[in-house]
């Protein structure tokens, strides 16, 4: 079902169960508001090279320096960026104490720069922020201007010699962690409504999660700029930039958050 801004959500919340227990499932729909670009479409290349091209560990290994400043490049819009109104809207969820969990997609660390309790937060695809050694559990933080300065050294792990860091993210091929998985999946368990906001539904196994929510009997709701492959199982798609329609959706449940 397919419910405009302008009916104050009101079909929406008769289908909600109380109390709230929340889980949502964030894609870079939400961030776009920030003004970080898609990893997909038009705004998702890079200098003529595909994102998806950059994101493996061969593409590391067979030009790390190149891989590194697509990376740098990345952290110069993200420390220009902003957190949204969307943003704000599950950190005012989780001060509500309706919120179980957020199961991102985005590497970004919004979520947490917005005040969403970290322990509430699984970042499915890694930390961008965040750099680890590709020999040993060396990890350290690198979203600094000191640090994103276009062809500079290839950081290297203090640990091990000659020993390049890497972007600590799941790149493509790479296996999710399976404490994150197992989080999301116990979150979807207890949840009665989920959230699905901002992500393009093409990317498993987070795709797979409305419909394992949905099987369960759970309320899916849809929060995206167009319908996805998502839309059909979910139980209300809410068309529009999310940073405008979470707020608008907060706004006409916050009466059951009381």
């Amino acid at each position: 079902m397919n419910i405009d801004i302008n009916c104050m959500f009101k079909k929406i919340i008769e289908d909600i169960p109380k109390p709230l227990k929340i889980v949502s499932v964030v894609g870079s729909g939400l961030s776009k508001g920030s003004g970080m670009p898609t990893f997909r479409g038009k705004d998702g290349l890079w200098r003529n090279y595909n994102a998806q091209d950059l994101a493996t560990l061969q593409a590391f290994r067979k030009d790390p320096h190149l891989v590194w400043n697509w990376y740098k490049w990345r952290m110069r819009v993200l420390l220009s960026a902003q957190t949204n109104a969307g943003h704000q809207t599950l950190v005012k969820l989780e001060e509500k104490c309706a919120n179980l969990g957020i199961i991102t997609q985005n590497v970004d660390g919004l979520n947490e720069i917005a005040g969403n309790d970290p322990s509430r937060i699984v970042e499915i695809h890694g930390r961008i922020r965040y750099a680890r050694c590709m020999s040993c559990d060396y990890i350290t933080r690198w979203d600094t201007e000191e640090n994103i300065i276009e062809d500079g050294p290839i950081p290297k792990c203090p640990n091990c010699p000659n020993t390049f860091l890497r972007p600590d993210v799941v790149w493509f091929g790479e296996q999710l962690d399976h404490n994150d998985l197992y989080k999301a999946t116990d979150w979807i368990d207890q949840c009665n409504l989920m959230l699905v906001i901002g992500t393009s539904g093409t990317v498993y196994p987070v795709a797979s999660f409305p419909q394992i929510a949905k099987n369960q009997g759970k309320i899916v709701i849809e929060f995206n700029i167009e319908p996805t492959p998502l839309t059909s199982i979910c139980d209300h798609s809410i068309f529009g930039p999310c940073e405008e329609t979470l707020p608008k959706f907060l706004e006409d449940i916050s009466y059951l958050l009381t």
